[in-house]
């Protein structure tokens, strides 16, 4: 069996210089993929819609550096190969393992060799070791985010959606409304008369009462409808692609449901319904459009309650 030439190994070590430099260079961009995770993650979900529009490059930098790591992992696992032929020359051939002692050139290039592969393979095992915690922390912050999602946006008693998604929502809608001239709407309703509840059986039973008007809500409504606890025994209602009609016979059909549920504590339950919508009432923002449906709302308890009142004159629905 021959001895490898000198300039084959010089080659070689060129080669391997090379490998080994571009796989630092690939592996130092992880803090790069933390920082973007992190952003995309935590400040994107509390940006307005206008906002968000200005980080529509993040999703560029994240699949830059999601390729970036992939190719720095194939580069490090094909230098591993590399190491794994070379450790095989030299146990084949002693005569090369040799040349290490030389005094001229080919010595000093396997003696550089030597130190560099001592010094590459601790670099490996760092890497694989910020690797595993990197895994670990993407996990954490994985779990850590779902429940701030979670308690951030759903409501501890019924598991509706809270006020501040339903805000975000019905800003997201206005938004396409003006764009596309969608109709959209809003139907705000009250327990009548739930203090009673609370007074005569207790706050446990009255939170019963509180879920099942949510599960009526959520029943009697489409998967594309923002159904939340807007506070205490208020409830709103975000219509997607729904216009003033379709919401006055939406919340009629509620209001007669809610009257007839068999409640655990025998005692009938009514509501007082509010509407308003666009394009048919005026308002030119989400504060507007839901302070419309509030006050139509407050329009049905001062009627006699157990009604609906749309925005605008002449548009109750009894």
């Amino acid at each position: 069996m021959s001895i490898a030439s000198p300039g084959d190994i010089a080659s070689a070590g060129r080669l391997l210089k090379r490998k080994v430099l571009l796989a630092l260079t690939l592996s130092s961009l992880i803090p790069l993929l933390v920082l973007a995770y992190v952003v995309y993650r935590y400040v994107r979900p509390e940006l307005n819609p206008a906002e968000i529009a200005k980080f529509y490059g993040l999703e560029a930098v994240l699949l830059f550096t999601v390729i970036a790591m992939i190719g720095g992992a194939y580069i490090i696992w094909d230098l591993g190969r590399a190491f794994a032929r070379i450790a095989e020359l030299l146990s084949k051939e002693p005569k090369l393992a040799e040349l290490g002692g030389r005094s001229d050139e080919v010595g000093t290039l396997m003696r550089s060799f030597s130190n560099m592969l001592g010094t590459v393979e601790q670099q490996a095992i760092d890497i694989n070791t910020f690797a595993m915690r990197l895994d670990a922390a993407y996990r954490e912050l994985e779990a850590t985010n779902a429940k701030l999602k979670e308690t951030s946006f759903k409501d501890e008693v019924t598991g509706l959606y809270n006020r501040r998604f339903f805000s975000l929502r019905l800003e997201e809608e206005i938004s396409r409304f003006r764009r596309f001239n969608h109709p959209v709407s809003v139907v705000v309703l009250d327990l009548d008369g739930f203090k009673s509840i609370n007074d005569e059986f207790g706050h446990a039973v009255g939170d019963e009462t509180l879920r099942d008007i949510g599960q009526i809500l959520m029943k009697h409504s489409r998967g594309i409808n923002v159904v939340s606890r807007y506070g205490g025994d208020e409830y709103a209602v975000l219509l997607v692609e729904t216009s003033k009609s379709g919401a006055r016979l939406y919340a009629d059909r509620i209001r007669q449901v809610v009257a007839t549920f068999p409640y655990s504590h025998g005692k009938r339950v009514t509501a007082s319904f509010g509407v308003a919508s666009l394009p048919d009432d005026e308002a030119s923002t989400s504060e507007e459009l839901f302070r419309a449906a509030d006050g139509a709302l407050y329009a049905a308890k001062r009627a006699g309650k157990n009604q609906v009142v749309a925005a605008g004159p002449g548009q109750k629905v009894d």
